[in-house]
């Protein structure tokens, strides 16, 4: 019983369909075996009515006879009842092999439906929740778990929609009040000889209104990286971009006093949205900056195994815990107060970039270093550069980055 409970369906009515066949035979067999187990009974030859009796001589001689005869009826039942026996368990033995069989051949039958719709399902993600199963047939049960499935999907399709546009339209909606607010504060602050204590309120709420602009624009790339695969693709360097991220950073990475090792190659390419895509480098970059501590250390590299372009960002720092780093490319998600730098953060960059990585179709990994720190890992599909697109040839692939050690070489 415990052996019906576990394991996949198929396994479980492979097994109840073969139980049942062998079953029946058993059953069958031992019914067969009840119907010839009468034994006919046979009269021992005697004087007929009116018939003188036989002699004692003649009498003792038929008596010895008959238990000859006993005896060789006792044998040829124990040799039909070997014979059936033998019989019974090679039956038994080829019933079991062909209700295993049958049983698998039905339970495939029974359950290509569902695994038609399995395989279905899995192919639907919450980017193409446009997609239906469709599943034609009769009216059954399986069908009836289709157009339930199918109504799940589309209940989810309106639902992911509506969402997305509302985030997207409420962060373009809060740009005109952010402007005016920007714009009063350009006129007092313009005003003759404006008060001390103006100008200092002023410089809080240019501080605010800058966090809440940077939010906003994180909202309105997370709406977009989400609205599904970008439409305007084109090759792009993995490298260059991440070199651009960390020039663009080199006053925050001296303000920490950051170690940089640079394994950046910039003939590491993939195809994409150029605009995404760097948004996702620059993400992961300050990400290691930002979360980094005073003097620290960063390596950031490029590579490519396979048919993956990677980017791989490390950092030291102390030992995290996985179960909380894997919760990381959730919206608004930290590891604790002490992981907001000194420009505050809004907690949408790692699920930003999770979001680019899987319109793109690649995958992102977050792990907590043994030794300490974050390892991330964006995996996107790799395509070959302008010049090999117009002169083909064989390059070698280099490989996938090594993992960072105290003993690599850094430069700042």
């Amino acid at each position: 019983m415990g052996r019906l409970r576990g394991g996949t369906v198929r396994r479980r009515f492979t097994i109840l369909y073969a139980g049942g066949f062998l079953g029946s035979g058993i059953l069958l067999l031992a019914l067969a075996r009840l119907m010839s187990g009468d034994r006919a009974t046979v009269r021992a030859p005697g004087p007929a009515p009116g018939e003188v009796p036989a002699a004692p001589a003649d009498l003792a001689a038929a008596e010895r006879r008959i238990r000859e005869l006993g005896e060789q009826l006792a044998e040829a039942h124990a040799q039909q009842d070997h014979r059936w026996l033998v019989g019974s368990l090679i039956a038994l033995a080829v019933m079991t092999g062909l209700s295993l069989l049958l049983g698998r051949i039905l339970a495939d039958r029974v359950l290509r439906p569902l695994r038609t719709i399995t395989a279905a399902t899995r192919r639907i993600s919450a980017e193409n929740l446009h997609r239906r199963l469709a599943v034609t047939g009769p009216a059954d049960e399986v069908k009836e778990l289709a157009d339930t499935v199918d109504d799940l999907l589309e209940r989810l399709e309106g639902s992911f929609a509506a969402q997305r546009r509302f985030v997207g339209n409420a962060a373009h909606e809060l740009r005109t009040p952010l402007a005016t607010m920007r714009a009063s504060l350009d006129v007092a602050v313009a005003k003759r000889e404006p008060a001390a204590q103006t100008l200092v309120l002023a410089g809080r709420l240019r501080t605010e209104l800058d966090r809440v602009d940077h939010l906003l624009d994180g909202f309105l790339v997370l709406a977009r990286a989400q609205h599904g695969t970008p439409a305007d693709r084109t090759p792009v360097s993995l490298g260059e971009l991440a070199r651009k991220a960390l020039a663009a950073r080199t006053a925050d990475i001296a303000a920490k006093a950051l170690t940089v090792d640079d394994g950046v190659r910039t003939d590491v390419w993939t195809e994409g949205s150029e605009t995404l895509l760097s948004r996702l480098v620059e993400n992961t970059v300050d990400n290691a900056i930002t979360h980094n501590q005073e003097n620290g250390r960063i390596r950031i590299s490029t590579g490519r195994t396979g048919t993956e372009a990677r980017l791989v960002v490390e950092t030291g720092g102390r030992v995290l815990d996985q179960e909380r780093v894997d919760r990381l490319t959730r919206p608004f998600e930290r590891l604790g107060p002490d992981r907001t730098g000194p420009e505050g953060s809004t907690g949408l960059g790692l699920s930003i970039v999770a979001a680019i990585v899987e319109a793109h179709g690649g995958r992102l990994a977050l792990t907590a270093r043994p030794e300490g720190g974050l390892r991330v890992v964006a995996a996107l599909p790799a395509a070959p550069s302008p010049s090999e697109r117009s002169q083909p040839s064989e390059q070698s692939q280099p490989s996938e980055p090594s993992e960072w050690s105290e003993t690599e070489g850094a430069h700042r």
